[in-house]
Order: C-alpha cells, then sequence, then structure tokens
C-alpha cells in the first residue's frame, strides 16, 4: 500500500478474522481505523490497540457509530446477509454511506459462492451467478444492492468474491490437530482457497488503484481437492490420515452439505491483470508449510 501524507479513516462493519488483518495493515500506515464488533467484551480489547470499536449486533445503532462512518474515508463491509433480515449495513446504514461524498472507497466482501455448482467449471467475474443455495442467494442480492449504492449515488463501491479463507489461527493444520479434520468421499471436487494475507494484499491494491463498481476474484491459482488437503496437512504434521467417508456420515450443517455440493474452478486474472497482485500464497501447499513454519 502506497504511504499517504493526508489521514486515512478506515472503518470496518466487522471485526473479525479478515477485518482484523487488514486494520493491522492500515494502522502500520498511520491510519485512524474505527469498526463494529458484536461482543461488548472485544470493545477493550481494541482500544487497547487504538481501534475505536462500537456495538453492533444488527439491530442496535448508536450515533456515535454513524458519525464514524460518516468521517470515514474508507469503508470495508465484512459482514454476511442475515437469514430474515437481509444486509444488515445496509438495512442501518445506507442513507448514511449514500452521502458520504467524501468516500473514497468502499469494499464489501462477498463469496464465490455466487457462481453456484459448475460441476468442476471454470468461472471468472463475467460468469453467469447460478446460486443453488439460499445463503448463497442472500449473496447475490446482497452484491446487487451494494452495486445499486454505486450507480444510484456514486458510492465507490468495489465487491471482492472470497475462497476460502485461512490463515494463522484457522487453518487445516488446527483442524487436523483438532481431530476435526474430515476426509468427505466426493470423486471430482475441487475448490479454492485464499489465505488471508493475499486478501489484504488484494484489498490494499485495490484501496491504492481504486476501480468503483468493479467485481474482483480473490482465490489462489490452483482449484484442489479438500480431501488430498487434508492428507497434505496431515503428512505435514507427521499423523495419520482419517479415512474416507460418505458424505450422509459426515454430519455436517446445511451449509457446510451445500459446501461439498458445490463444484467449480475459479479465476483470478482479474486481481492479477487490474491490480498487479502476486500472490504471496499461490495454493494451499505454500501457505500451509509457511503457517507451519511460523508456529
Amino acid at each position: 500500500m502506497q504511504e499517504t501524507s493526508q489521514k486515512k479513516h478506515l472503518f470496518c462493519f466487522g471485526l473479525g478474522f479478515t477485518g482484523s488483518a487488514l486494520v493491522s495493515e492500515v494502522q502500520a500506515k498511520g491510519w485512524m481505523v474505527s469498526g463494529t464488533c458484536r461482543e461488548s467484551a472485544r470493545q477493550e480489547v481494541w482500544a487497547e490497540t487504538g481501534v475505536q470499536s462500537y456495538y453492533f449486533d444488527g439491530n442496535e445503532v448508536s450515533e456515535s457509530a454513524g458519525n464514524a462512518v460518516r468521517e470515514a474515508s474508507h469503508v470495508l463491509v465484512t459482514i454476511p446477509p442475515q437469514k430474515d433480515a437481509g444486509d444488515v449495513v445496509l438495512r442501518h446504514f445506507k442513507k448514511i454511506l449514500a452521502g458520504g461524498s467524501e468516500l473514497q472507497w468502499l469494499g464489501y466482501l462477498s463469496t464465490t459462492g455466487v457462481y453456484g455448482n459448475r460441476d468442476g467449471g471454470w468461472v471468472d467475474e463475467t460468469s453467469e451467478l447460478k446460486p443453488g443455495f439460499d445463503h448463497q442467494r442472500r449473496r447475490v442480492e446482497a452484491e446487487d444492492q451494494w452495486r445499486d449504492l454505486y450507480r444510484e449515488h456514486q458510492i465507490p463501491v468495489h465487491i471482492f468474491r472470497l475462497a476460502g479463507i485461512y490463515g494463522p489461527g484457522r487453518n487445516l493444520l488446527q483442524r487436523v490437530r483438532q481431530g476435526s479434520a474430515k476426509r468427505i468421499d466426493q470423486p471430482g471436487l475441487v475448490f479454492n482457497r485464499i489465505h488471508v494475507e493475499d486478501v489484504v494484499q488484494v484489498l490494499c491494491a485495490s484501496i491504492d488503484h481504486p476501480h468503483p463498481g468493479a467485481i474482483y476474484n480473490v482465490s489462489d491459482d490452483v482449484p484442489s481437492s479438500p480431501a488430498e488437503a487434508v492428507a497434505f496437512a496431515c503428512g505435514l504434521l507427521r499423523v495419520g490420515v482419517p479415512p474416507l467417508i460418505a458424505i450422509e456420515e459426515a454430519e455436517l450443517s446445511k451449509m457446510g452439505r451445500g459446501f461439498y455440493q458445490t463444484n467449480k474452478k475459479v479465476r483470478n486474472h482479474k486481481i492479477k491483470e487490474e491490480l498487479g497482485v502476486q500472490l504471496r500464497y499461490p495454493d494451499y501447499k505454500v501457505g500451509l508449510r509457511a503457517l507451519l513454519a511460523t508456529e
């Protein structure tokens, strides 16, 4: 990310895994940072790092949070749409955001799940959206609403469709150690992943080179089998590989079952060609080896 003499202010809706990673990056550049969290106890933790946080559970909105959004030069939205309430950020903050004439960049984190199942075929940002499950359809609806904010109010919205995110504290090595990693027998199933550091790299590149209205796939270079990934992680840790099991035996949630029924390969050429991104972790093997080496 480029240095800047002008004070920047990032407001992050959802100071979670990805939001926290971007916060660390921009704070190192001297940015002011504020955002929302769902746990009151976390507010004190954030305060110790110099981040002003506001409690937001999708219902309660404080005047101070609204004022912070008005003052922001950059906004990141990581909160997914809710089953009954839809996109709670737009529900409560749309008017404030629409009036944000000083807003330089807004990023909305979506998911590659909006493409639905392609039976192993390739998709890019121009591909038709074919959501097959309710949570995927909610994402498509939310994307449309954010793009409307760009079209109707010229707010500099950028949409990032993320593959499965992993990184420090949230990765396959942990699940193997915990005994929760499963190898589900789904021949031919592949999907993409993305290291959180590469997500941040993409977001920072977009901040430096904004293209309002743009959509980007944020994924690694190598779509790969989840069962093979578990076996690879077990090999790194030198532990036994769990047996293949049928999906019916895996005791998955409805969303988890949908994950194993959605098979596609995601092209990421746009983040490279338009934003100049070179992935630090082009596949999960590089990423997991790096995580293990830094533990």
